[in-house]
């Protein structure tokens, strides 16, 4: 080894001991927050509102960030009173956006902690973690020569990432749009201005007059919609409608569909638990422990005290929901939230649950 890194690693062991618990890598996270390859953050480089209710937040991703696909979302992990709570987000900007930056548009959710302490609390300069782009809500390579696109209120903001990448190299796009005023349409002057210019054609719905969009209204409002490749986002009650009517006529294949927040889960007795690395899936009846169904159906489980003592028995649960036989206190996960460490010995399924084992 040459004496230059010799001496320079001997001096970062020094560094290390004078800075013990810590080490030298966490003060360099405080001076360069997007410099640590291991742990991907994002810098805020501007804070836009968009209506009373939403703001778009310019992101700078820190080092090992990959470009999303328009239509992909981020899961941003931001620090509220000494906790970090993880939320997920579309990317409404557009894809090789030039500087590196991303954009996310945050809209207030009724009781939302998340987006409430962005919405009033989102500053130039404030540091997120941050998870690479994910999801198959996006455009294929080869453009349909018909596009729908179908939103209410916050289901905009994947959309906007693909009107602002590829409404110049789609034909014929149809945007119908729900929003409760007019002054309340996230995107509302870009949208009209792409009607204007003839790159889609904008319907809105102002549902405080109108009412709530029904499936009857979008085969009176776009008489072809079934010849269209559709992708729809927003609340669970629409998207479950329309995913009815497709189906009914029998062209489910060309719904795209996008639930940008979850299904609730409700606690209930037993559930089918499913260990994701093995392949084994098994009913497990109400009361009976994730442990002890999954060694009835030949999973191989780690165990102890069998008591919740010890906590040998630990595994991360991805989604599920399961009560703590002890007290019946429950714990879930979301498909968007991340792995919760349940212990198995004391933990019974109350639903369906996805277990990393």
């Amino acid at each position: 080894m040459p004496v230059t890194q010799t001496l320079r690693n001997g001096a970062w062991r020094v560094v290390e001991l004078l800075t013990t618990p810590v080490v030298p890598a966490d003060y360099l996270d405080v001076i360069a927050p997007l410099r640590n390859p291991d742990v991907l953050r994002a810098r805020i480089e501007a804070v836009r509102p968009e209506t009373a209710k939403s703001v778009t937040l310019e992101l700078r991703p820190g080092r090992n960030w990959q470009p999303h696909q328009p239509g992909q979302y981020v899961r941003l992990g931001v620090d509220v009173d000494g906790v970090r709570l993880w939320r997920a987000y579309s990317v409404s900007s557009a894809a090789g956006r030039p500087g590196g930056t991303f954009t996310v548009t945050v809209n207030a959710v009724a009781d939302g902690v998340v987006s409430s302490y962005l919405l009033n609390h989102a500053r130039r300069g404030m540091i997120l973690t941050l998870d690479l782009p994910t999801g198959d809500f996006v455009l294929p390579a080869r453009r349909p020569g018909k596009a729908l696109f179908v939103t209410a209120g916050s289901g905009i903001t994947p959309v906007m990432g693909m009107l602002r990448t590829a409404a110049h190299e789609l034909p014929d796009a149809v945007v119908v749009h729900s929003a409760r005023t007019e002054e309340d349409v996230v995107f509302g002057s870009e949208l009209r201005d792409l009607h204007r210019q003839g790159k889609i054609r904008l319907i809105e719905r102002h549902t405080g007059a109108d009412g709530r969009l029904k499936p009857a209204d979008l085969s009176e409002l776009v008489p072809d919609l079934f010849e269209r490749e559709t992708w729809a986002c927003g609340p669970g009650e629409m998207l479950d409608a329309l995913t009815e009517h497709w189906a009914d006529a029998g062209a489910e294949d060309r719904l795209h569909v996008e639930r940008f927040r979850p299904t609730v889960l409700v606690a209930g007795d037993g559930g089918t638990v499913a260990f994701e690395r093995s392949g084994i899936s098994t009913e497990a009846p109400a009361g009976v422990t994730v442990l002890d169904a999954g060694e009835a159906a030949g999973q191989l489980m780690p165990s102890g005290c069998r008591m919740g003592i010890c906590f040998k028995c630990v595994l991360p649960m991805r989604e599920g929901i399961v009560r703590d036989v002890r007290d019946g206190s429950v714990t879930t996960v979301t498909e968007l939230d991340e792995p919760v460490l349940i212990q198995t010995c004391i933990s019974a399924a109350a639903g369906p649950c996805r277990l990393d084992a």
